[in-house]
């Protein structure tokens, strides 16, 4: 029997989560295993990945293989460079003791760089962020720029009918002034000459 290190896909459609089996060559993706190793959410940020590395090593000593996919996880956690330093004990190049001292050498190591990336990730959303916010304040104080100056242009406009209004009755009434007759003009005066022929 072939055994082989691989994912089968559980959770719901749009949010799939996996879990990490060791499994039979032949059987179907989401079929029976012979045991769970671990578990990778892909939807996290960065990806959640869980594994038991010791039950994951004994399966690649027993001569099991992974799939791609299984392989980066397995290569991202420590597992094939554990599996690497007892195929070493096993050749002769290395002593026991000296392998757990050299892979907690290289887990430190990972999750310093680990611990890196998600405070650049963390950084860059919280820059991204405030980014955001500041284009945001430049189009509200542009926005309240623009609705000022249209009230002002608007109450200029207002102010502008209302003189000219206020004009326009001067002028009607000068007009008026100039042409109405006069109230206390005198009628002309009768003739006074005597008529030569009365």
């Amino acid at each position: 029997m072939a055994v082989r290190i691989r994912l089968t896909r559980q959770g719901k459609k749009g949010a799939p989560y996996y879990h990490i089996i060791a499994t039979d060559k032949r059987s179907p993706r989401d079929g029976r295993y012979i045991e769970r190793l671990g578990s990778y959410n892909p939807l996290t940020q960065p990806a959640t990945i869980e594994i038991d590395i010791d039950k994951a090593v004994a399966w690649l000593q027993e001569g099991a293989t992974a799939t791609d996919t299984a392989h980066a996880i397995l290569k991202y956690k420590g597992v094939v460079y554990k599996n690497h330093l007892l195929n070493g004990v096993k050749k002769g190049a290395l002593k026991a003791e000296d392998v757990e001292a050299k892979f907690q050498a290289w887990i430190d190591g990972k999750t310093s760089k680990i611990t890196g990336h998600e405070d650049k990730v963390k950084k860059a959303k919280a820059d991204a962020k405030s980014a955001k916010l500041d284009a945001e304040k430049v189009v509200n104080e542009n926005r309240k720029k623009a609705a000022e100056e249209a009230l002002k242009a608007s109450e200029d406009a207002a102010k502008a009918e209302l003189e000219a209004a206020n004009s326009t009755e001067e002028k009607v009434e000068a007009v008026a002034d100039t042409e109405a007759p006069a109230d206390n003009v005198e009628a002309p005066a009768a003739d006074t000459k005597e008529n030569p022929e009365a």
